[in-house]
């Protein structure tokens, strides 16, 4: 009779940056379970990433919670690495699996979990629910292997201007005076951004007096970006999923916080990572750049730059 492998079922249907951020707890949940398949819900364009982790066995591409791509079997285990519930608790107690790892919530009594926390690192707050049910894991543990270098441009200095809101996004003209500075400095300034940002990158790099060859927004698989930023000397960006990449690729960074706390998303190592923040709070969605983004100067931001610069040469 054949054994089967037990499967424990990972949900985290978010983006760049949250799956950056649970490395951790996969890398935990796989040491805890080293003869099971962990399979990841996620969406598809991040399989490669989440297989460079080194914890995932598969992914299974989840476009939205209750999108359940069905299972020969049902899973062992299955984790809530996606959020507070209760779409997405139901969403993993779909799935029948014989244990259910989550935050608690009171439309699922049936379902024990620690309470949801606002005030956690995001990190913190996976490592945390692991060891609620003794699985130990390292919030220290981000670190990709670096995929090989992209052929020359080893070296660059990455501008991204992007962000998923533009309460999150600093204004354009302020990141072309960053890269037209640097670039006067005699750097290689990239700037990058997913397919719908070719746009802004465009302006920043036209604005900056920067050939269209410099923008590589749109050109670039999630592989090939973090390799770019893996063999870059800095990366400036907002509080996005680029931050993260430079953190798990250990490559020195300043990063612009506007309505959302540092504490919760940002970077530890003040060595390597400079955060900017006015220390304002407000909606990370909104419409239009948050008031204390906007109060980030370009020559705050510029002398963060030359300062990791510096350092880094």
């Amino acid at each position: 009779m054949a054994v089967t492998t037990p499967v424990v079922y990972v949900l985290r249907a978010l983006g760049l940056g949250d799956l950056l951020t649970a490395v951790p707890a996969l890398r935990g949940l796989r040491r805890h379970y080293p003869v099971a398949r962990l399979v990841l819900a996620a969406p598809e364009r991040y399989r490669e990433l989440a297989l460079m982790t080194g914890a995932v066995d598969d992914v299974v591409p989840t476009a939205a919670l209750g999108d359940l791509a069905p299972l020969r079997h049902p899973p062992e285990l299955a984790v809530n690495l996606h959020g507070s519930g209760p779409q997405s608790i139901s969403h993993v107690v779909a799935l029948e699996p014989r244990a259910v790892l989550s935050h608690r919530h009171r439309r699922f009594p049936a379902v024990p979990g620690p309470p949801w926390r606002e005030d956690l690192h995001e990190v913190d707050r996976w490592c945390m629910l692991l060891a609620s049910a003794g699985i130990a894991s390292d919030p220290s543990d981000l670190i990709l292997d670096r995929p090989a270098a992209t052929p020359g441009r080893a070296g660059t200095v990455v501008v991204h201007p992007g962000a998923s809101a533009a309460a999150r996004r600093w204004p354009l003209d302020r990141f072309a005076q960053i890269a037209a500075a640097l670039h006067a400095d005699g750097h290689d300034v990239l700037v990058t951004g997913v397919a719908d940002e070719r746009p802004l990158a465009i302006e920043v790099a036209e604005a900056a007096g920067l050939p269209e060859s410099s923008v590589m927004a749109g050109r670039l698989t999630v592989r090939e970006l973090v390799s770019l930023i893996g063999c870059s000397r800095l990366v400036v960006c907002g509080d996005t999923g680029v931050g993260h990449v430079a953190t798990a690729t250990s490559t020195p960074s300043v990063v612009l916080f506007g309505p959302t706390a540092p504490s919760r998303w940002g970077p530890r190592n003040p060595d390597r990572h400079l955060v900017l923040w006015s220390g304002r709070l407000g909606d990370p969605h909104g419409d239009r750049p948050h008031r204390g983004l906007l109060e980030i100067a370009v020559s705050d931001v510029l002398d963060a730059s030359r300062a990791l610069l510096a350092r880094s040469a």
